[in-house]
């Protein structure tokens, strides 16, 4: 997909949303927004709704979000994951680049300028079996690849460090960059064989943009 075709995906999110529970409203936000996102920026998009209509407004959010786009995956943030106000969720589309997730930030209304809100609150958070850590670090890996593409290799090398511990393994970024990306997708599928074409996906991208070796 081109990234005018990006720009259009996110309008359509919006107009869906604000479609399927009435009173809300959902805006672009991050560097879409801004104008400052280059091909790897994925799409921030903040969704206020009705605080009455908070559990029904989560309940439609993927169907509608398949009437745009037919959507792959979607995982919510464990450190939201049981606010009473709030949800990020990540939602992967099928068809659409693996670096254009949509991060959809759900905030009712009475919450909606406090970004802060449930953060760090341990209530708040899921407990361990409620969120898929190889997923995450699956996350993780495409992290790496933009931040790779971006040259930030810092950032590159925290990303693939946090993946390797999520997960519980023992290895550490090299600095070898495809492959330590190709490792981590592995060793994130053979925890998760559901996430055995996401982490071939990875590894297809790896490939795309930082070549097949390290040399």
């Amino acid at each position: 997909m081109r990234e005018a075709d990006r720009a259009a995906l996110a309008a359509e999110v919006c107009t869906a949303l604000e479609r399927c529970c009435p009173g809300s409203a959902a805006e672009l936000t991050g560097s879409l927004a801004s104008g400052a996102a280059d091909i790897f920026s994925d799409i921030d998009i903040a969704w206020v709704v009705p605080d009455a209509w908070f559990p029904d407004c989560l309940a439609r959010a993927v169907g509608a979000l398949g009437e745009v786009q037919p959507v792959d995956s979607v995982r919510s943030d464990p450190d939201f994951h049981h606010s009473d106000r709030r949800r990020l969720l990540f939602v992967r589309f099928a068809g659409v680049s693996l670096f254009w997730r949509l991060d959809l930030d759900v905030r009712t209304a009475s919450v909606a300028d406090d970004v802060h809100y449930d953060a760090g609150n341990p209530a708040a958070r899921a407990r361990e079996g409620e969120w898929s850590r190889p997923a995450s670090a699956l996350a993780n890996a495409i992290g790496v690849v933009k931040a790779v593409a971006r040259k930030r290799d810092t950032e590159a090398r925290g990303l693939l460090d946090r993946g390797f511990a999520r997960i519980g393994e023992g290895d550490r970024a090299t600095g070898a960059w495809a492959s330590d990306v190709a490792r981590l997708a592995h060793a994130a599928a053979l925890r998760d064989s559901s996430l055995s074409d996401l982490a071939a996906q990875v590894t297809a991208l790896v490939a795309r943009h930082l070549g097949s070796g390290d040399d």
